[in-house]
């Protein structure tokens, strides 16, 4: 099951979050030591915005009441038309099985919802796996690959899906 994290919910939201970062550290910008400094109220405060800002989606998928996914989408500060895909993972028990799929088919629904002309993400080049997800989506990679963060040799690309022509 796919749904919106209500703001109540920052202690799944924190849990899983920092699960995502401790299992895959190379396929965020952020470090699970960052996320794990953040107080405690920062964890409630982001879906309390997410909740009240009309541009933010954070995303569980849930198996069994837990929480086994997410994915957070906010439309771009700077290009109101253009959704942006952060945060995006899935358990290790639940890959294989739909999660990450369903996952970004909502997430394209609320864009498509909001009249987003495209969605933008990065991935890390060396998670083929979900290079190939976005493929099948329709997201083209754009631009050049640049490191994930300073000193790192995991290198990020950038991907677009285009939901309307003119971006």
């Amino acid at each position: 099951m796919i749904r919106r994290l209500q703001p109540q919910e920052w202690q799944a939201y924190r849990a899983i979050r920092l699960r995502a970062l401790e299992e895959a550290p190379d396929a965020f910008c952020a470090t699970l030591a960052e996320a794990q400094a953040w107080d405690i109220g920062e964890w409630a405060a982001r879906l309390e915005r997410a909740a009240t800002s009309g541009i933010d989606c954070p995303l569980a998928a849930e198996q069994d009441g837990a929480p086994v996914g997410l994915l957070w989408a906010k439309v771009d500060a700077d290009h109101p038309d253009r959704v942006n895909l952060f945060q995006v993972w899935v358990a290790p028990e639940c890959r294989g099985r739909g999660v990450a799929s369903a996952l970004l088919d909502e997430a394209l629904a609320w864009a498509r919802a909001r009249g987003a002309r495209a969605v933008h993400l990065g991935v890390n080049r060396a998670n083929t796996h979900v290079v190939r997800l976005y493929e099948r989506a329709g997201f083209e990679a754009i631009g050049a690959p640049r490191p994930m963060r300073e000193g790192s040799s995991n290198m990020e690309q950038q991907m677009r899906l285009l939901l309307t022509a003119g971006e």
